[in-house]
């Protein structure tokens, strides 16, 4: 019987709780996002999920350059690779904007954008830039649904674009349409539910082009990035692709990515004989869903969640009564994103064995120099 693709063959050199990455697998989901998207200018991926240099260079080695990021650490990260186009997906306010600046004065072989979704703001950005004599492209920031940011398609985004293309200091390169609320595992009704967003994005579009002005599209992220893909002409944007995680691979079953990442948590006490504890606290895995949906243990199925703290993960179950204390676990995440926040750096895995070798999620941080 063969042993499970997770497996470590020398677990006993690695330390838990862990983040490991396995290469061939994130090679097999750079590989497969590019050859789902043909177009290689029309990828922007989301490095909001691995914040590494080393897998950011991976992503333009084979021929990506243009990302999307959500912090101005993770924009500065980007930039510290050589990357050419870099999206900050955030409306900068306050000192964010001064930051950007110095982002874009301090590496010229960048261009940076970022988004606008109200004319104060856009603005408040419009002077800041014009003080420094520079131009700072941006996208419009369009609620598609989801609520959480962002302006209606329509009358309200043709105002703003035609009020932001009269400033000094801003360029308006295009439209961001983010559909993240969009999570409906059966595809042909998630495509239902995606073009009917995106169509009042495409009829915007058509007006703005009827006033002079051209608009590229940026739109989605995982879950409807195999619908977006098949736009001519439209940039695509997912992140979580490269490591993937349980979460999508339940929602998104159609998607040929593979999980690349999992946790090793060991037991390190055992007070019952169907109880256990793993060293698999809040400070370990991402803690934001409800305790049974943080974290998926393939060798655990009749497992019963009762309890996390910030170090201490119990379960309880008839699968007890064979382990015992130092017995080590796998686990894959159901959100991998702020899971990997939570690391200094990932451990990777090469023909199941780790050799030393780690990779920095360098942009976790608030600030690398900038």
């Amino acid at each position: 019987m063969s042993q499970p693709w997770y497996t470590i063959n020398n677990i006993e050199s690695l330390d838990s709780p862990s983040l490991v990455v396995y290469y061939d697998r994130v090679i097999h989901n750079i590989e497969s996002a590019v050859e789902m998207i043909g177009e290689v200018d029309r990828f922007r991926p989301h490095v909001k999920t691995n914040k590494s240099p080393e897998v950011c260079k991976l992503m333009m080695d084979r021929g990506i350059q243009k990302f999307k990021c959500a912090t101005i650490a993770e924009a500065e990260m980007l930039a510290l690779c050589g990357a050419e186009d870099v999206l900050l997906a955030y409306q900068p306010v306050g000192p964010k904007v001064d930051r950007l600046i110095k982002l874009i004065t301090n590496f010229p072989n960048t261009h940076f954008s970022c988004l606008v979704d109200n004319i104060t703001s856009g603005k408040h950005i419009s002077q800041v830039a014009a003080d420094n004599n520079i131009i700072i492209n941006s996208y419009i920031d369009l609620n598609v649904g989801m609520g959480r940011t962002g302006i209606l398609p329509g009358d309200p985004t043709i105002d703003l674009v035609l009020s932001l293309s009269k400033l000094k200091g801003i360029s308006v390169k295009g439209l961001h349409a983010y559909d993240g609320h969009i999570h409906t595992v059966d595809l042909e009704q998630r495509r239902k539910e995606c073009d009917e967003g995106f169509r009042k994005v495409e009829e915007t579009v058509i007006n703005i082009k009827d006033k002079g002005i051209e608009l590229q599209i940026i739109a989605g992220g995982s879950p409807t990035f195999p619908i977006h893909a098949e736009r001519p002409g439209i940039e695509c944007s997912p992140g979580t692709f490269v490591f993937w995680d349980k979460g999508y691979s339940d929602i998104c079953p159609e998607q040929p990515f593979l999980p690349a990442a999992m946790l090793v948590s060991r037991v390190i006490s055992k007070p019952k004989e169907h109880t256990i504890c793993l060293d698999l606290g809040h400070k370990s895995v991402a803690a934001e869903n409800p305790l049974e949906k943080r974290v998926f243990f393939p060798e655990i199925q009749d497992g019963n969640f009762k309890g996390q703290s910030e170090e201490h993960l119990v379960i309880q179950g008839d699968f007890a009564k064979g382990i015992k204390v130092g017995d080590v676990l796998y686990g894959m995440p159901i959100h991998i994103c702020p899971t990997v926040a939570l690391y200094d750096s990932v451990k990777v895995i090469r023909d199941n064995i780790w050799q030393g070798e780690e990779w920095k999620i360098a942009s976790r941080v608030r600030k690398i120099t900038i």
